[in-house]
Formats: C-alpha cells, structure tokens, sequence
C-alpha cells in the first residue's frame, strides 16, 4: 500500500500542479473560482483515472466497470471539494487561492483511499 501512495503522489502532484495554474489562470481571466474549479477538476480527473489505472494501481479488470466506479467516486471528490470551497470561501471569507491548494490535499487523500479500495479493487 505504501508503494501504491507513493505512486499516486507522484501522480497527483504532476496533474495537481498542472490542474491548480489553469484554475489560477482560469479565476484570473473569469473569476468564477467553482466554476473554474469544476473546469479544473473534470481535466484532473480524466488525466489520474489513465495514469492511475496503470501505473498506481496495475489494474487489469474490466476498464468500464473500473470508470462507472471512478466516477461515482469523484462525483464525491468533487461534492467535497464543493463544500470546502463554499464554506471556508464564501461564507467564512478566506482566499480561494489558498482553500483550493488544502481541498486538493483534502481530497486526494479521499480519492486514494477510495480508489485503492472501490474504484481499482479486483473485489467488484
């Protein structure tokens, strides 16, 4: 398990990274930061469901049945980052920039766990 975090960190922190400059980019340009977030969000997770798949998680079973998991799992990723979003930006105040960076870490987390035990799990 330990090799599979350290795999999916490395993935998470390349298409973390590139995901959070264009939210930045995005928010610049438009403002909106859930909408850009949702933006954001979609791009990052089509790009760790392929890299994860493979690499973190050897999964060699059935690729659609692995997505309709994938994304039940980030409809609650997403629900999650929402939430942070909502509560700690508008109705407490805090800078988006800043809430957005923790709710990437938040939920990746989240996501690892789910991932390692739903989504790419032999068991379904």
């Amino acid at each position: 398990m330990l090799s599979q975090l350290f795999r999916y960190g490395v993935i998470g922190v390349i298409t973390n990274v590139f995901c959070y400059l264009i939210y930045l980019a995005l928010t610049q340009f438009w403002g909106m930061p859930k909408v850009m977030m949702t933006v954001s969000y979609l791009l990052c997770a089509f790009l760790g469901f392929q890299a994860n798949r493979v690499f973190t998680f050897n999964y060699d079973g059935q690729v659609g049945k692995a997505g309709i998991r994938f994304v039940l799992s980030h409809f609650l990723g997403y629900s999650l980052n929402f939430l942070i979003l909502l509560s700690f930006v508008d109705h407490l105040g805090y800078p988006h920039e800043w809430v957005q960076a923790a709710a990437i870490l938040i939920v990746a987390l989240f996501l690892f766990l789910l991932s390692r035990f739903f989504v790419f799990s032999n068991k379904y």
